[in-house]
């Protein structure tokens, strides 16, 4: 079975035969919310979490009728039924438009590179949309293209005043020189990631504003998100960490016995 399946309004589909009308504001403005999720075993790894973030996304756009959730995660299950569900190990993708229709996708998880290389590319936070997990993502999709124009595996987003944020979708997290875990404050704006919440949950971990120049001077930094759990980073710019450090090897082996746990 092919791994991208949908279910719009209840109805199962291939990917390719599922559609919006284009009148859709979803569609035409990128107006709505979405969320996506691992899925391990066919289980949706914390979709409570990532159903209380969209409500939180919903009310803050305004979106009319705020997330029918019951029904989306009972279209869940559903979907996930459709396929092999107990061998599937990929993501979830739950889009909300402003029309109200509900698209949900089964996608295959992403094959990055072992270790990334980044780099930068200069970045303005779009602040009316702090607390929005919006479908507007097309600023954080063409920072990647312009990395990767640039030779690298993804961005670090960058604002014009040189503070490092976050990857396009995922969480920057770096280790200073005495060890200290740390991660970009909420207050820069950036994206209050569930994987990031966790982490900092299983760690100790301090919120730190980073420039540019100061993270080229870090002994180790990864990225974190949903479809990555810990991901290490080989490079920023042309700054090389030629090996994993020991802090990220201990955020990684921390998260993935969260996750086994909370799988049971």
């Amino acid at each position: 079975m092919s791994d991208e399946l949908a279910m719009l309004d209840g109805v199962t589909a291939a990917a390719t035969e599922t559609f919006l009308p284009v009148t859709d504001e979803g569609f035409i403005r990128g107006d709505g919310v979405f969320e996506v999720m691992r899925v391990y075993a066919g289980q949706p790894f914390l979709i409570e979490e990532h159903l209380d973030r969209m409500e939180i996304s919903a009310a803050n756009l305004r979106l009319e009728g705020g997330v029918p959730r019951e029904a989306l995660a009972d279209e869940a299950v559903a979907l996930l039924a459709q396929r092999d569900a107990a061998g599937f190990d990929g993501c979830l993708r739950i889009v909300l438009t402003r029309a109200g229709r509900r698209l949900l996708v089964t996608e295959p998880l992403p094959q990055p590179p072992d270790r990334l290389r980044v780099g930068y590319v200069t970045y303005a936070p779009t602040r009316v949309l702090d607390g929005v997990k919006s479908l507007s993502y097309a600023a954080n999709m063409l920072c990647s293209r312009i990395a990767r124009e640039r030779g690298f595996d993804e961005a670090l987003m960058v604002t014009p005043h040189g503070r490092v944020l976050e990857a396009p979708t995922s969480s920057l997290f770096w280790a200073d020189a005495d060890g200290t875990l740390c991660t970009t404050p909420l207050s820069e704006h950036i994206l209050a990631s569930i994987t990031r919440a966790h982490l900092m949950d299983l760690l100790e971990v301090e919120e730190r504003t980073i420039t540019s120049e100061q993270l080229l001077d870090v002994p180790e930094a990864f990225i974190a998100s949903t479809t990555r759990e810990v991901h290490s980073i080989a490079a920023i710019e042309d700054r090389e960490f030629p090996e994993v450090g020991e802090v990220t090897r201990k955020a990684a082996a921390a998260f993935r016995a969260h996750v086994e746990d909370l799988l049971g």
